[in-house]
């Protein structure tokens, strides 16, 4: 049955029966365990409601309070926090890196030069993601610094967008070295502590906290528990919260830096996050606009309608934030499986109703695709057996991660 905190809006109470309907099928189309939603409007919080269960084995439902890994939404965080050093003129965030790090180094020394702190909170530093230097998991964000003068350049800076948790990473970095204080201790005392939300920054806190989501991922058709793998680049990605504390952060947001009648942050360094910047890509569907990237913020419209979101993804998360700045309205959506597109359904139906509009049927559209790629993977599969050779073997991916060893010389090098 569905958990719900407090009574809901009289609006938004007229199809909550459809919502959770939705819910329920969505759920069960992506084999998401469990899901919570939080809704602002008006500032306020008009609906928080859970799905499902945070522990199958355990047969523990979510509630609203439910703690998620918000994964890179994080992102909108790291950026806020860099607007907040910017306001009160630690930096300039239009100069260069080097000027505040000067250990900062790329693989090009104009690049290096040349690249910004805005560069690194739109994704525009000509540095393709090089996943592999954090996906290990033992490599702390200071020596991660140190690799980056080893990793190859794709494009020049400022010429394309290309999402890079490494260059969040470096934000994160930016933020200790001019405050004094942890990535955890300023953003907690700045910005959560603030606005009253319960949030944590690894796998510890997570496991620590009084509700605890529990991520599952699948192999094949069976659904599995999956581990609570860490997120080394913390800045990037390795948050966690429940619906409930973030709806605060959306009414920080959408208050334009104003939060219970205290500000923040200026309205228009407000605006300056939300606001495109880098050109991202061209969404599969009509009713949505060109996509960029702004700081720590996607940009994009949904019939006709501004959006200001960001999703998260890792190992057995998923999760969905997304502000409709002109309407006052605020969506968040996380659930414990990836991937799966309940987030997104969930997310643009609650928006067509609260825009007065007749919903898209976007649970089929998302299952309709889906299960064409899954074709077009077994398709894919078959063509390539049909061109094995006999007395050979497949080719199989090779794990081209650097060793323990080769990664110590790097870092000294």
């Amino acid at each position: 049955m569905p958990q719900s905190s407090d009574a809901p809006s009289a609006p938004i109470a007229s199809f909550i029966p459809e919502l959770d309907r939705l819910a329920s099928d969505v759920m069960a189309d992506w084999k998401v365990p469990g899901a919570a939603l939080a809704v602002v409007q008006d500032d306020k919080v008009v609906l928080a409601r859970a799905y499902g269960q945070r522990d199958v084995e355990a047969n523990l439902p979510v509630t609203p309070s439910t703690q998620f890994a918000i994964c890179s939404i994080t992102k909108s965080f790291t950026a806020t926090a860099i607007a907040l050093l910017h306001n009160e003129g630690r930096l300039d965030w239009a100069k260069p890196v080097r000027d505040y790090i000067p250990e900062f180094r790329l693989s090009d020394p104009v690049a290096t030069e040349r690249v910004t702190v805005l560069d690194l909170l739109c994704h525009h530093t000509g540095l393709p993601r090089h996943d592999w230097v954090h996906e290990p998991g033992d490599l702390a964000p200071a020596d991660m610094l140190g690799l980056m003068r080893h990793l190859e350049l794709s494009r020049d800076v400022r010429s394309a967008f290309q999402y890079n948790n490494l260059c969040y990473n470096v934000a994160g970095l930016l933020i200790e070295r001019l405050s004094g204080q942890s990535y955890q201790a300023f953003i907690r005392a700045r910005l959560t502590d603030w606005l009253g939300m319960n949030v944590g920054f690894n796998v510890d806190d997570l496991e620590a906290s009084s509700e605890p989501a529990r991520p599952y991922k699948m192999h094949g058709d069976r659904r599995l528990p999956a581990f609570r793998l860490p997120i080394t680049t913390t800045a990037s990605g390795a948050m966690t919260t429940s619906v409930v504390d973030f709806a605060n952060w959306m009414r920080l947001h959408l208050g334009q830096g104003a939060f219970d009648g205290e500000r923040i942050l200026p309205a228009a360094l407000i605006g300056e996050l939300h606001a495109p910047r880098v050109y991202n890509w061209l969404p599969g569907y009509a009713e949505f606009g060109q996509a960029h990237y702004g700081l720590g913020f996607q940009c994009n419209s949904y019939r006709g309608d501004r959006l200001v979101e960001h999703g998260g993804g890792w190992i057995g998360w998923n999760t969905q934030m997304t502000l409709l700045p002109d309407f006052g309205i605020g969506i968040a959506v996380f659930t414990n499986r990836s991937p799966n597109q309940v987030p997104w359904t969930l997310t643009l139906h609650i928006i067509d109703r609260l825009r007065g509009r007749e919903p898209i049927e976007w649970r089929e559209r998302f299952r309709k695709r889906r299960d064409e790629a899954l074709e077009q993977i077994q398709a894919d599969k078959g063509v390539r057996e049909k061109g094995r050779r006999n007395n050979t073997q497949l080719t199989r991916r090779t794990n081209l991660r650097p060793t323990p060893a080769i990664m110590s010389t790097l870092l000294t090098a």
